[in-house]
């Protein structure tokens, strides 16, 4: 175990490609094997259609060991691949090393039960280059009679879409209560199925015994760029006030813990948080649920964002941890601060959006998942669109085709006093510079929602001013 702990600490690090910043990422994985985005998407997560829906499927069971507790392991593995070259056979080694560890993050002490109330979660493994795997997790009692141990189905994927792979392991769950053998058929016919295009269907035939064959329909959100988060349980965990306090925090990019002990909370208002920054992307240390053996990860100097389970509490205090924003998911509260998380964002744009998010909480009316995703990501865009939005204004284009972003005239182009002391400061961060690097390659905007979020502002001021 002490191994692996050192693997995540040791080989995993990249550099800020403007800044030279030195990042911690989770795990390693084959970069040759990860498909590639088309310009202007981000590198986090990837939507393409026509991709394979996952990588591996792996179970990972807890063993007995000699002392007497439990070490996760893995036990099943679909597909199983061959004819790798060296190189790739250490890195799915590694990875496949990696797993279990996320899986069971919550230690070794473990006890047989005879009732246990299945869990979904997930956990990222980032690459040296920042590409990202995301690990679907399913935790559940085998059926069986007398105490049996839980055991975790685990989908390793590219593609970021939480609904979706929910839906599938409801299906995975539904066939291990009957048979190990019934999963497998399921799983090689989504294998063979592409990845749906947003707002578009994939149906998948399978066969149950003394059921005949079902017909499964996965489709993809229309909205492609939220359909890897659940805004909802960010909002039953913290109040607006707090949401803001914790996205000015991570818009300059410090260091977060959050802390709660269900699995499930933990890493959907940690991917919530992440999402806050749309357009941009978290690009340093990012575990949703650290596993007990990494919790020395918050003597991390470099920016960070973290779950940790509530239980290791004592232990994450009395670590030797640099100035961190903790967040206490259970209760709602902020138990560690800087201090000065109220004065970071324009007090304007700042009670705008606490507006805006009062008033999608309070409202009586009810909404879908799609809805609250839309109306809160709505208040974030915004805030970027009139901070940032006139960025492409100031990258000056040489005759070859490369831009250079003119720092200096894009901040003094900001008419507030207190918008551009913001701007001044988030320019300088890594996730700002390499969305500038990305948009200096190329004439062509990227991030096309962001893009048509600017076009219609300047419309509407247009307007304002014509009327």
């Amino acid at each position: 175990m002490a191994s692996i702990g050192n693997f995540f600490r040791r080989s995993l690090r990249r550099s800020g490609r403007r800044e030279g910043k030195e990042e911690a990422s989770a795990a390693e994985n084959n970069p040759s094997r990860m498909p590639q985005g088309k310009p202007g998407e981000r590198n986090s997560v990837l939507y393409s259609a026509g991709q394979f829906f996952f990588e591996y499927l792996v179970v990972v069971s807890l063993k007995k060991m000699s002392d007497g507790r439990y070490e996760p392991k893995i036990t099943y593995q679909f597909p199983k691949r061959e004819n790798l070259l060296k190189g790739q056979k250490e890195e799915e080694e590694r990875l496949l090393q990696a797993i279990p560890l996320f899986c069971f993050p919550d230690g070794n002490n473990w006890a047989p039960v005879t009732e246990f109330t299945s869990e979904t979660f997930s956990f990222v493994l980032t690459n040296v280059d920042g590409s990202r795997k995301i690990g679907y997790c399913r935790r559940l009692l085998p059926s069986g009679r007398g105490v049996r141990l839980p055991e975790v189905f685990c989908i390793i994927s590219c593609l970021g879409c939480f609904g979706l792979f929910s839906k599938i392991l409801d299906e995975v769950e539904k066939r291990r209560q009957i048979s190990m053998a019934v999963i497998y058929p399921f799983m090689q016919g989504l294998r063979e199925s592409p990845f749906p295009a947003p707002g578009k269907t994939v149906t998948i035939k399978s066969f149950i015994p003394e059921s005949g064959t079902e017909l499964i329909e996965l489709t993809r959100p229309v909205d492609a760029h939220l359909e890897h988060v659940e805004f909802q349980a960010l909002l039953q965990q913290l109040s607006p006030h707090l949401i803001l306090h914790i996205f000015a925090s991570a818009v300059l990019e410090r260091r977060l813990i959050f802390l709660a002990e269900e699995l499930s909370v933990l890493s959907q208002c940690i991917h919530a948080v992440a999402a806050l920054l749309y357009p941009f992307t978290w690009a340093h240390t990012y575990i949703p649920v650290v596993p007990e053996c990494l919790l020395d990860t918050v003597c991390c100097p470099t920016p960070f964002m973290v779950g940790i389970q509530m239980r290791h509490l004592e232990r994450v205090l009395d670590q030797p941890m640099e100035e961190a924003l903790i967040v206490d998911l259970c209760e709602g509260k902020i138990l560690r601060a800087v201090g000065d998380e109220e004065e970071i964002l324009p007090v304007k744009l700042q009670n705008e959006m606490l507006t805006s998010l009062n008033r999608h909480n309070n409202n009586n009316n009810v909404h879908t998942s799609e809805q609250v995703n839309t109306l809160v990501s709505e208040a974030f865009v915004q805030f970027f669109v009139r901070m940032v939005g006139h960025y492409a204004s100031h990258i000056k284009w040489s005759k070859n085709g490369s831009g250079i972003f003119q720092e200096r005239a894009f901040c003094k182009a900001i008419t507030s006093k207190t918008n551009r002391k913001f701007v001044k400061k988030f320019v300088k961060t890594n996730m700002f510079s390499l969305f500038i690097e990305e948009a200096e390659k190329s004439r062509i905007p990227q991030e096309a929602y962001f893009q048509q979020k600017i076009t219609e502002y300047h419309e509407q001021k247009k307007h304002r001013r014509d009327s």
